[in-house]
């Protein structure tokens, strides 16, 4: 992270993102803290045909860190490194090693959208993102609440999961 001092806003921002993906916080389980300690067949789970499984929602959601990273910074020259776009296809072969490398891209791509929000111009906040009609700012805390969506889908399908013993 570039070493100056962050705008109050920015710091903010920063917090919420962090609180959505890995932080401690009031709300309960974080989209990180979803997939800790989740098996290959967990994470392939579906509720039905045609419905997505955790994997999927994982990819997803490094996919779309990716994006608000572009959209922030303007910089198109960065690509994805799994093939698709939304939902990225899943590896060929669906190991352990690949469900830890693809939880890994996820870290990544938060680690790569923090930097980008710690190292936006304050100027540029509530600017317009680069080809889109939001602005930083929406794109930042919108995807604080893509990931708090995606963290209560995941710990209901968890739930969902044959042999899980459900709470009265």
């Amino acid at each position: 992270m570039a070493k100056k001092k962050l705008d109050s806003q920015i710091s903010l921002l920063l917090k919420i993102i962090d609180q959505a993906f890995d932080k401690q916080a009031w709300h309960g389980t974080t989209l990180r803290g979803s997939l800790r300690g989740l098996t290959v067949k967990q994470a392939l789970w579906q509720p039905a045909r045609n419905r997505h499984n955790i994997w999927e929602l994982a990819l997803h959601a490094a996919y779309w860190k990716y994006i608000v990273t572009r959209k922030i910074t303007g910089n198109e020259d960065v690509k994805f490194p799994r093939k698709g776009s939304n939902f990225p296809q899943l590896p060929e072969k669906t190991t352990p090693a690949a469900w830890k490398k693809d939880v890994q891209l996820l870290q990544q791509q938060h680690a790569q959208l923090r930097e980008a929000i710690a190292n936006l111009p304050d100027s540029k906040l509530f600017s317009l993102s680069h080809k889109s009609k939001y602005s930083n700012a929406v794109h930042i805390y919108g995807i604080s609440s893509h990931d708090l969506y995606h963290a209560g889908q995941i710990q209901l399908l968890k739930r969902l999961q044959p042999g899980k013993k459900t709470r009265r």
